[in-house]
């Protein structure tokens, strides 16, 4: 029970992302845990309904901008909390009205023990992962359109400007946010963008109408150091806005972890890039 002075966090509100008819939707049960320790961080998978949280910052703050946040995990789960509700609250103090989506990731085992030899033997098999993240980008790139869509659609409900709608992403998310920057309807542009370490492996050319973007990555995490480079580039070599923070330490998925490193400051660059955008 709280008291009456005890401020407590409002809850989201959570949408499913498409009508319960649509053709291809598959229907099993999520299954959430924690990590082992020490982080024992919250995940989810078997995501076959797409949802997006709604977090709405105080009314006495809000300035009308909205970030779509797509969590990370191999597109097998998504790490929901240090790559999802806690980016989301720390943007709700800022004024920003932030989205998390769980888009549709990889149908896995029930059992936790079949289900780790099962996303074992997928990441390290090369072949089996690059069918996968085809497979799986593509439902996630649809199911990141629609969020957009959708956002805009009920713009004014959720005190957003159409025109301020961003989309950030975490590892695979972040090849889901990365991905929509690079290839979108005109209805679901972004209007910015963040690649936190992501991993876009795919031939990168920037389309005359990327939007600004910002990349955070660390220096030893060997997946997204060389990726994260090439999205920078052709950004550059397009003369589009771009700002990218490469750390010397952090490795892959620090997300809003607390490490005692430079990194675990990212977060604070994210907002100034958008105070600089005019989004703050």
């Amino acid at each position: 029970m709280t008291t009456p002075n005890e401020k407590t966090e409002a809850q989201p509100v959570v949408f499913p992302l498409w009508p319960d008819d649509l053709p291809g939707l598959e229907d099993y049960p999520e299954i959430a845990w924690l990590a082992e320790p020490p982080n024992q961080i919250k995940l989810v998978r078997n995501v076959a309904r797409p949802t997006l949280s709604v977090f709405l910052p105080d009314a006495a703050i809000a300035n009308r901008t909205g970030v779509i946040i797509c969590p990370g995990g191999a597109y097998h789960l998504l790490a929901v909390e240090h790559e999802g509700t806690a980016v989301a609250r720390w943007l709700n103090t800022h004024g920003v009205t932030a989205f998390m989506l769980k888009y549709r990731v990889a149908r896995t085992a029930k059992d936790d023990e079949e289900y780790q030899k099962q996303m074992d033997e997928t990441m390290s098999d090369p072949d089996k992962m690059r069918e996968l993240v085809k497979q799986q980008a593509a439902l996630a790139n649809a199911d990141a359109q629609q969020a957009i869509r959708m956002v805009r659609e009920h713009a004014a409900e959720w005190g957003v400007t159409p025109n301020r709608v961003g989309i950030m992403g975490f590892s695979a998310g972040a090849h889901v946010a990365g991905g929509l920057a690079l290839q979108h309807e005109t209805d679901s542009r972004p209007d910015f963008a963040a690649v936190i370490y992501g991993a876009i492996w795919e031939e990168i050319v920037a389309p005359a109408d990327a939007p600004p973007l910002f990349i955070v990555l660390a220096n030893n995490d060997k997946i997204t150091a060389e990726p994260s480079l090439r999205i920078y580039n052709a950004w550059k070599q397009a003369d589009l806005p771009v700002e990218m923070h490469s750390y010397a330490e952090g490795g892959h998925g620090f997300g809003m972890l607390e490490q005692g490193l430079p990194c675990d400051s990212w977060i604070e660059r994210f907002g100034d890039w958008l105070k600089m955008q005019g989004l703050l």
